[in-house]
């Protein structure tokens, strides 16, 4: 069975995009990545949060906007939405719950990982018990506010066991497997 990877990057101070959903600070922080490399060809199938999917692009402005990975990766993507456009669109497929959404991008990946892109997508797959693991970029940077890497009301203790740390050109790479 796919097993379920939510891979982001990070600032410093936990916050995976800018006030509004701003992308742009992650410019300067992409580049050459062995880690990201290697995992590109270990997806089978995206599961994406409609936020991230219609959201702020890093590679805006560029010939990779819009490209899963800046281009480096194509293939099925479920995004999870409550308002699945009126236009198809060539490759995605919208879902309408996370277990639908979770059980169509498992039987896609054909035993690759699913990649996990948003925080609230990864959030609801943590709390539903099919989140298997986390690969973080921490980029040395602090943006103060933003969108969280993990936000949960009230809190919560969530046991993560390190499997590989990777220096890379312009981040540390922390892979977590989650303890259940």
């Amino acid at each position: 069975m796919s097993r379920m990877l939510y891979s982001v990057t990070m600032s410093l101070d936990g916050f995976i995009a800018g006030p509004g959903g701003d992308m742009s600070w992650m410019s300067e922080h992409l580049g050459p990545n062995p880690t990201v490399d290697r995992l590109v060809g270990e997806i089978g199938a995206l599961l994406v949060g409609n936020r991230t999917f219609g959201g702020d692009d890093p590679h805006r402005g560029t010939d990779k906007e819009g490209e899963a990975f800046g281009g480096g990766w194509s293939g099925p993507q479920f995004v999870l939405t409550h308002h699945a456009p009126d236009t198809p669109v060539p490759g995605v497929t919208f879902v309408g719950d996370l277990d639908s959404g979770v059980t169509a991008a498992r039987a896609a990946a054909g035993g690759k990982y699913v990649n996990i892109l948003g925080a609230d997508v990864a959030r609801q797959c943590l709390e539903a018990g099919v989140l298997d693991e986390i690969l973080v970029f921490v980029a040395p940077v602090m943006l103060g506010d933003g969108v969280r890497l993990f936000d949960h009301p009230g809190g919560t203790n969530v046991r993560l066991e390190r499997v590989e740390l990777a220096e890379v050109p312009h981040a540390t790479g922390i892979r977590f497997r989650v303890v259940r």
